[in-house]
């Protein structure tokens, strides 16, 4: 009898078996199907001018528009390699690699290993997306060196990127609630419509927490058992991934003329240099909201690095082996830059871009808040696929979408939170701000592609209804002007 029931449950197949194949097949798709990160982009680009001909752009303005819009975003390029360089070579330094070590020892099991990366990759994203993307990508890789677990060294780098796909958004690296927030960065045509929207509005209410609580629980739960069981893993080793070559080497002075890179003196001078201008920064407001700037968090990471390495010749080092993970950021980031443009840029004989159109509609069909609510998180996530800009393309948008929120009563704090949900689920597919992880872990979009595509399809439908349901429990007001 035991034996037969053990034949009995070998031949039921268990939810477990179910998600786990279902991920597989997943994988086995978008392995097959799946393009790069540059093919991905280039079709987006056709597609989109296509889109605008049809819309009424004539291809001259189309072709305007793209090599304008090309050269639109290097400032914010450069700004993203670095965020991808200073987080690798702090992650390098002594002291942060042991802190990681500590943290890779924490999972007993490989499936349990991808659920922690990807909710510390949710956690550290709502401080600062930057930190967890590449913190994410580097634990992954220190967790795949252990020699006691089989880590699924593909899903676990889809865990790295959680954060990006659903959580970023939801904390203080909301570009867009942070605009709304301060006064001097709404644009003066802005203000009459939404006037300033606090963060006990936005990131700061109970109903953001249900959906950090909800979005946490079903990421977990998706990990969990879409991760392949031990003897189906694929390790880094499977995949041929190196995972050797990551400290720096030659810090051996060999000639009086090495002094310097060796010795911590030019370093420490400026560490001092730049800290009058970090207490200047910092002293006058919410350090989170000050880090959250680009520039000012590239900064810090990478004087910090500097720090924590000690010596330049070992900055210089780490430096140099951060850049192969940035390649695909130099070279692919302006063409989403063109894809803008011609999405807002280019207008028909009414002047009235395809970005503008496809607001106007969602807005038209609604005809209350909670409906509101719900076609603002369908086109955000419709046009976050196009454009993912991490909500810097708000301040485009925002316009006729809050005036459409003010039209149908819908409480603005929320349709602000409304657009940023369903923005970010979008990244989940397509792999713009994967390409900083996909450098450090050493894979392809299509390998981490079946796995997320999965967390999109189940996180889409019940996030959005959820806070389409959460609408319901606002009281509309009036713009607050200053």
């Amino acid at each position: 009898m035991p034996q037969a029931e053990n034949t009995l449950r070998t031949l039921q197949p268990t939810h477990d078996d179910f998600f786990v194949r279902l991920s597989q097949r997943m994988v086995a798709l978008s392995e097959r199907w799946f393009p790069d990160a540059y093919i991905f982009v280039l079709i987006a680009c056709v597609v989109v001018a296509l889109g605008a001909i049809a819309h009424g752009g004539s291809p001259a303005a189309v072709s305007k528009a793209f090599g304008t819009g090309f050269w639109s975003i290097i400032p914010f390029t450069m700004q993203m390699a670095l965020v991808a360089i200073g987080g690798y070579v702090v992650a390098m330094a002594p002291p942060v690699a042991k802190c990681m070590r500590w943290l890779a020892h924490i999972p007993r099991t490989g499936r349990s290993a991808v659920v922690f990366v990807g909710m510390i990759s949710i956690g550290l994203s709502l401080v600062n997306w930057g930190v967890s993307l590449i913190f994410s990508g580097l634990l992954v890789r220190e967790i795949a060196r252990r020699t006691d677990l089989r880590l699924d060294y593909r899903a676990a780098s889809a865990a790295g990127y959680l954060g990006l796909g659903c959580g970023f958004t939801l904390g203080i690296s909301s570009s867009a609630a942070q605009l709304q927030a301060n006064a001097s960065s709404i644009p003066a045509s802005l203000m009459p419509i939404t006037g300033v929207i606090g963060f006990d509005q936005t990131i700061l209410t109970w109903q953001n927490l249900v959906i950090i609580v909800l979005v946490t629980s079903l990421s977990a739960a998706i990990c969990y058992f879409t991760t392949p069981t031990d003897p189906a893993a694929r390790t880094a080793q499977d995949l041929g991934v190196s995972l050797t070559d990551d400290k720096p080497d030659g810090l051996k002075r060999s000639r009086p003329g090495d002094y310097l890179e060796f010795s911590p003196i030019l370093t420490l001078l400026i560490v001092a240099l730049a800290a009058g201008w970090l207490w200047d920064t910092f002293k006058s407001g919410n350090p989170l909201i000050t880090l959250s700037g680009l520039n000012t968090y590239n900064f810090v990471f990478l004087i910090g690095g500097a720090l924590l390495h000690w010596s330049p010749r070992s900055f210089m080092q780490s430096f140099a082996k951060a850049m192969p993970s940035v390649s695909g950021v130099i070279l692919q980031f302006p063409f989403y830059g063109a894809i803008a443009y011609m999405l807002t840029k280019v207008v028909n004989a009414q002047h009235v871009s395809l970005s503008d159109t496809v607001a106007h509609w969602f807005s038209a069909v609604a005809v209350n808040s909670g409906i509101f609510s719900f076609c603002v998180g369908i086109y955000s996530a419709v046009l976050g696929f196009f454009i993912p800009s991490a909500g810097g393309k708000w301040v485009i948008e925002a316009p006729y979408i809050m005036s459409a929120a003010n039209t149908v009563h819908a409480h603005l704090g929320w349709t602000v939170m409304a657009y940023n949900i369903a923005e970010t689920l979008a990244n989940f597919i397509n792999p713009f701000w994967m390409l900083p992880l996909l450098g450090i872990v050493g894979l392809k979009s299509k390998d981490l592609v079946g796995y997320t595509s999965i967390q999109f399809f189940i996180h889409f439908p019940i996030v959005l209804i959820v806070t389409a349901i959460l609408m319901g429990t606002f009281t509309y007001h009036p713009p607050i002007l200053p």
